[in-house]
């Protein structure tokens, strides 16, 4: 089993030409850098990373002998907004933030998480909304309470 402590300094160039193998994750779990994963190639990998390490897409984690480990954003269920004006925009950013979700950026369209709390959020702002399944990149980092 391989152990993942610390991510590579550099990754020359050639590192490119070997075999890829990827760890498919969503946003949320790209923030957990200490826990058991498996690889696409159902390598399996233990992430012991220091606390506070988030893993953003296209990251190389691991360089094996003839292998790469790449983070690879795994589609998921969001919510697709297109605020009609800058300021039901800068008003839904503010609310989301408020309620401690994540939000992204998509050409015109707000994304936020596919969550009972954000539909009632939309529907409370009178904002058009749909269910998209994309991948989904935030902005900065969000705080979801449980319970």
């Amino acid at each position: 089993m391989l152990i993942i402590e610390r991510l590579p300094d550099t990754v020359p160039p050639d590192v490119l030409t070997r075999r890829r193998d990827t760890l498919m994750m969503t946003s949320e779990e790209r923030r957990w850098a200490r826990r058991r994963v498996t690889t696409t190639a159902g390598r399996e990998v233990v992430l012991a990373l220091p606390t506070g390490t988030v893993l953003v897409p296209g990251m190389i984690v691991a360089v094996g002998p003839d292998w790469y480990l790449e983070v690879e954003a795994a589609p998921e269920a969001v919510l697709a907004v297109r605020p009609p004006d800058f300021a039901a925009a800068v008003r839904l950013a503010f609310e989301v933030g408020n309620h401690h979700f994540t939000l992204a950026l998509a050409d015109e369209e707000l994304m936020v998480p596919d969550d009972p709390a954000m539909v009632q959020l939309l529907d409370r702002l009178g904002l058009p909304w749909e269910h998209r399944r994309v991948l989904f990149n935030p902005l900065a980092r969000g705080h979801h309470h449980e319970g």
